[in-house]
């Protein structure tokens, strides 16, 4: 099985439209300057005055501010499905492109593979909202897209129709949104354009492509599910990087030399520790048993041979998964099929592809030796 990310252009992007050379967001100016060009949605922030104060609706934070905020930058094409729009632009141009988008711009469109992720999201700020109403701890999503602003007319129509609670938009006429995402303060940026997420990567924002796959399973709705893999997601690819130079023998050999030495951070430590963040808040009011967050550590480490290591590195770093899955080289397939996680993050496409083939929505994060020596669909040993 060979997976092409959710876009199905090739060569120019459907969303890069010729911006003027000075809008790529790259250059240092105030949050103040970035959000003016950003919210696209909702009220504006004044240049001067008093520090703007999040708005309340309902008792609870409605607009919390960035910095307080666990923001979440999603792409448009992995939120929705937009493969039609893809082709008419491949086939016809930018102008037809957005004319299309113009005269359909009262249809919604479907929802693409972070969809389910993302109410999952606005399900546990219900709760939070509901324990912590003055808290501005909440899961805040950023609509990112290369679109020109006039298809935001049909994005906005798709997020009501859908009853998404997305008020933050960044339209980038065709720009990179890198430095947008940095004056977001995002903590986790989804998208279906590989290099983007290895720009975001590259500046040390959490990122990973999303794959949609042929069938999928029924998530919870009441429970946000994260599944991540270890090395090169959670942890450095320090240990990978042994596998691939001198094998699986010297791998356990290593592993069990430096079970008491810890693993460095990989690009994903970060979003799992703001996740962990959030479960306390429930736990400390009593709702560790149906804590609306749960997170899994799925790893083809085997547990005895080198699982202690992960999991001291987990513990010293005042971290911790709801539960940790050693599958010594298994597939892991089969065990994401019965955890039915609204994501999974994996550094190699071999795991992503399983996960996929299982109907799970899966999420691949670039980063690692495994990229420059991708695994081989016929082997059935890795490191990890």
């Amino acid at each position: 099985m060979s997976l092409d990310p959710v876009q199905v252009m090739k060569g120019q992007d459907p969303m890069a439209l010729s911006p003027p050379p000075a809008s790529n967001g790259d250059s240092k100016v105030s949050w103040d300057e970035k959000e003016g060009f950003c919210d696209s949605v909702g009220p504006k922030k004044p240049k001067s005055g008093p520090v703007r104060r999040a708005r309340k609706v309902e008792g609870g934070i409605f607009f919390p501010k960035p910095e307080n905020a666990v923001t979440i930058a999603v792409s448009s094409r992995v939120l929705f499905r937009t493969e039609k729009e893809q082709k008419v632009f491949e086939e016809k141009g930018v102008e037809e492109y957005l004319k299309y988008q113009v005269e359909h711009e009262n249809e919604p469109f479907a929802p693409g593979p972070a969809f389910p992720f993302i109410k999952a999201l606005e399900s546990v700020n219900t709760r939070l909202r509901e324990l912590y109403p003055e808290s501005e701890e909440l899961f805040d999503i950023v609509l990112v897209t290369y679109n020109h602003a006039n298809v935001g007319v049909r994005l906005i129509n798709t997020i009501n129709h859908h009853n998404l609670f997305i008020e933050r938009f960044c339209m980038t006429g065709g720009s990179s949104p890198i430095g947008y995402l940095k004056a977001w303060h995002t903590n986790l940026y989804l998208s279906a354009d590989a290099e983007k997420v290895q720009e975001a990567l590259s500046e040390g924002i959490a990122a990973a492509t999303m794959f949609m796959p042929e069938k999928q399973i029924e998530v919870s709705e009441t429970q946000l599910r994260v599944a991540f893999d270890g090395d090169a997601v959670l942890f450095s690819d320090e240990s990978e990087r042994i596998f691939k130079a001198h094998g699986l023998d010297k791998f356990f050999e290593h592993e069990r030399e430096n079970e008491n030495t810890l693993l460095d951070h990989g690009p994903l430590k970060g979003f799992l520790e703001t996740l962990g963040k959030l479960q306390k808040k429930f736990y400390a009011k009593g709702h560790r048993l149906d804590c609306p967050i749960r997170t899994y550590l799925v790893t083809a480490r085997s547990a005895a041979s080198s699982g202690i290591r992960a999991l001291k590195t987990l513990r010293a770093w005042g971290l911790e998964t709801d539960e940790a899955l050693f599958l010594a080289g298994a597939p892991k397939g089969p065990m994401l099929e019965k955890i039915r996680p609204h994501i999974y993050f994996d550094d190699q496409m071999f795991h992503v592809e399983g996960a996929v083939e299982m109907g799970t929505i899966a999420a691949h994060v670039p980063y690692g030796i495994a990229q420059k020596y991708p695994h081989k669909k016929k082997s059935t040993n890795s490191a990890k």
